[in-house]
């Protein structure tokens, strides 16, 4: 008996020290992503590339700036384009707090191209900290190399917006440590050819991240992609309100029965030149969805995300749209 008891306290220290190093390991010597040696000459062509992207499909400027969710769809308030602010936490699944960061010269300037990319594809920030990944550099790091340097030029152009230090990241263990692990290197794409309007809609349907959106979640951090597109993620409002993603696969409880003209027409009737967002009461429905900046997209980049979402596996999954602050979420 006693010499079983010496070989499984001899098993039980071997264990704890194994996970202890490994947890020393994961903390300490990830992420190692080699910073790239990356040079963006900037041309009028490239910037505008840029824009386009980082407003209206990758969205960039969404999170890095302040929203007003008085007014529906949250559009951004004048002064902080780019300025970043944005709080994400626990009330939408996440297990933490965290703080978008200022993307403007105000703080990108003394930052290479090289830490810019490396935020932004494989996730790990000019500090060496790994990112948590609410920012989607697992779907930027699949767009063309091109793409990300348009969005590099682009955000070297911005108007610096000078902002207050943001409290620091706060996650939870052990996602803090484990997020240490998600880094990851980029894998670029080539833009299909738009001939080819199904495999140019995933490349588009990629980088605007919808899935990290309209995927449910399986745990708090981590996007259940058995149920890809199939909507479902919570995120709630300043009220206490809840909405939730509506399902887009081509499922008649999704889009099934939207036709293209529907799904293009949806996105731009939010455009700003023709729409004005009205003002939401506490209690009234209420959504994230940056309807006035996805409404920028061109009609032919619309229409092949609609195409390719027409493609993805269907899901049977009838989404409880919004929940009024102070009734009983589901």
């Amino acid at each position: 008996m006693k010499r079983f008891l010496k070989i499984f306290g001899a098993i039980a220290v071997l264990l704890v020290l194994a996970v202890s190093g490994l947890a020393a390991y994961v903390s300490l010597a990830l992420p190692n992503i080699e910073l790239p040696k990356l040079v963006v000459q900037p041309t009028p062509e490239l910037i505008e590339r840029g824009k386009y992207l980082a407003n209206n499909v990758m969205v960039c400027i969404d999170c890095h700036s302040t929203r007003d969710f008085s007014v529906f769809s949250g559009p951004i308030v004048d002064g902080t384009h780019g300025g970043g602010g944005e709080r994400f936490g626990h009330d939408i699944g996440l297990p933490g707090e965290i703080f978008s960061t200022n993307i403007t010269p105000a703080y990108t300037a003394n930052l290479t191209d090289g830490e810019l990319y490396r935020a932004i594809t494989n996730g790990v920030g000019a500090d060496g900290r790994a990112m948590f990944n609410i920012m989607p550099y697992l779907s930027y790091g699949q767009a063309d190399m091109k793409d990300i340097e348009a969005v590099i030029a682009y955000i070297r152009s911005l108007e610096p917006v000078t902002t207050k230090p943001y409290p620091a990241r706060e996650l939870d263990f052990p996602v803090n440590i484990l997020i240490n692990t998600t880094p990851t290197i980029a894998n670029h794409q080539a833009i299909p050819d738009k001939g080819n309007v199904v495999e140019y809609g995933r490349y588009m349907t990629t980088i605007a991240a919808c899935g990290d959106c309209h995927t449910p979640m399986s745990s708090p951090g981590k996007l259940d992609m058995s149920k890809a597109f199939a909507g479902g993620f919570e995120f709630k409002m300043p009220d206490g309100s809840v909405v939730r993603s509506m399902n887009i696969t081509a499922h008649p409880t999704g889009i099934g029965a939207w036709t293209k003209e529907m799904f293009v027409g949806k996105f731009k009737n939010h455009d700003l030149a023709i729409y004005t967002p009205p003002k939401v009461a506490p209690g009234e429905f209420q959504t994230v969805m940056p309807w006035t900046m996805y409404a920028g997209m061109t009609e032919e980049d619309l229409a092949a995300i609609y195409e390719y979402l027409r493609t993805v596996e269907q899901h049977d999954n009838t989404v409880e749209r919004f929940t009024p602050g102070g009734v009983a979420e589901r």
